[in-house]
């Protein structure tokens, strides 16, 4: 009988491996910002800031850090896992130099970020174009969320302070568009603001939202094809005037503080008023329903805005609010959409909760702490950030098909870009040669044939 000496195989390392690759599956990334054209983009955008004789290209050396960031690096030296791989990811600067460039755009200021993000807006453009009906656009609709982020420092950066929940740190304003049920969403603006900056603060939803429009095609930037969503934060009367001034009148939901008025308007609603809310498969809402306010409580605010408020019974063990009514929780939003019944439309406010999922999948992708002292290097840093989500986005929505298309970072590099792969080369051509027993090696090689079926741009 042999004796066993543990749970798991014994086995011996060693340092010597020729020929291997880690992290692989990141082809993927590589290949989507190839076929995306985002790496001849970036190059070109940040021609003023290369140097004479500079051996690597400031546009690559961005992009190479976006791609440490979207594997799951949260810091510029993570860098060198793809310096580790030149086969796979060409040259890669230095830490040094990557540290220069970032001081650089900093000091650069607005010129460099006007330039970034005008190189992803016209990407972005053309990554819709490939995408087809998975694009988010193409239902002739684009939802825009809009919502902010805490993000704690534990040193003395420059703007961090005592955040709304007694934390230090800052708070970033972010956008994202919304790819709907079968997808996830892609960032189109962040704000960096100190720790203190108000959640409702109108110049700040404005400006996101300024930020948010240039990302988007041209035809997306005015009109009612584009619909902003916010929470609370953004049901301001600033901010609703701006949305729908002339020239943009966009397409708005959002919510709204239950104020006393709201709160003795709901009290008169006839119980005869009130329709059951909806999930979205079409089912009734247990336990929820939802009416429309009119009169007084409109008054001031834009011409053509609808109030709906939600009335729901509370989870167990949640407590009632004071503006809470008959031992139901309130919510209210407003909306300029007109055509439409109410129930449907308290369900897509109510799906704007899919932005915190992309706010998760920001803390997984270089958003968990800023890792630089300046405000100027860290919005360079939220650039860095926006281009990594951007490539997790943009992947999924070109190469993957079904329940794949919804996973968020951690599983993408869980299954798809930690795989390891053998590199050979035969006939002059280099071959990457993933693991067989590797259980998600068919949706890698699938996924890349998908990639390399798009035409090259330009």
């Amino acid at each position: 009988m042999k004796k066993r000496s543990g749970l798991y195989p014994s086995v011996r390392v060693e340092g010597d491996g020729r020929g291997v690759v880690s992290q692989s599956g990141a082809v993927l990334l590589v290949e989507t910002a190839r076929k995306a054209g985002l790496d001849a983009a970036l190059s070109a955008a940040l021609t003023p800031w290369r140097k004479q004789r500079a051996v690597h290209d400031p546009g690559k050396i961005l992009l190479d850090v976006a791609l440490a960031v979207a594997l799951g690096g949260d810091c510029l030296a993570d860098i060198a896992m793809l310096r580790a791989e030149p086969a796979l990811f060409g040259p890669v600067a230095s830490d040094p130099t990557v540290s220069r460039l970032v001081d650089t755009l900093a000091m650069a200021g607005p010129r460099a970020l006007a330039a970034i993000r005008r190189a992803r807006a016209e990407v972005r453009e053309q990554v819709w174009r490939l995408a087809g009906n998975a694009a988010p656009d193409a239902g002739g609709e684009v939802i825009v969320d809009i919502d902010g982020v805490l993000v704690l420092a534990h040193s003395e950066k420059e703007h961090a302070a005592k955040t709304w929940k007694k934390t230090f740190g800052h708070h970033p304003l972010f956008a994202f568009v919304d790819h709907g049920r079968d997808g996830s969403g892609e960032p189109v603006a962040g704000l960096l603001r100190p720790g203190n900056a108000g959640s409702n603060t109108a110049a700040d939803h404005i400006e996101a939202a300024r930020l948010a429009l240039a990302q988007l095609p041209r035809k997306h930037r005015r009109g009612r094809r584009t619909l902003i969503r916010t929470d609370s934060g953004g049901g301001t009367h600033k901010f609703l005037n701006w949305l729908t001034t002339r020239g943009r009148w966009l397409s708005y939901s959002v919510g709204m503080t239950i104020t006393d008025a709201i709160h003795q308007a709901v009290l008169l609603v006839p119980a005869s008023t009130w329709t059951a809310a909806v999930e979205p498969d079409g089912e009734v809402r247990d336990g929820a329903w939802v009416a429309e306010l009119a009169g007084d409580v409109l008054k001031g605010w834009p011409k053509g805005m609808r109030l709906i408020v939600r009335k729901e019974r509370p989870h167990p063990g949640a407590q009632l609010r004071f503006t809470d009514a008959d031992g139901m929780r309130l919510t209210c939003f407003a909306t300029n959409t007109t055509h439409a019944p109410i129930a449907h439309l308290e369900l897509r406010h109510r799906q704007r909760a899919r932005a915190e999922d992309r706010i998760r999948a920001a803390r997984d992708t270089g958003l968990r702490n800023l890792p630089l002292h300046d405000a100027a290097q860290n919005q360079v840093w939220l650039e860095i950030v926006q281009i990594a989500l951007d490539l997790l986005a943009w992947m999924p929505m070109l190469a993957l098909t079904g329940s794949a298309r919804r996973w968020e970072p951690k599983r993408l590099r869980l299954r798809l870009f930690s795989a390891a792969a053998q590199l050979v080369t035969t006939g002059r051509r280099w071959h990457l040669r993933l693991a067989r027993h590797w259980p998600w090696t068919d949706l890698i090689t699938d996924a890349f044939a998908r990639l390399q079926a798009l035409p090259n741009p330009g």
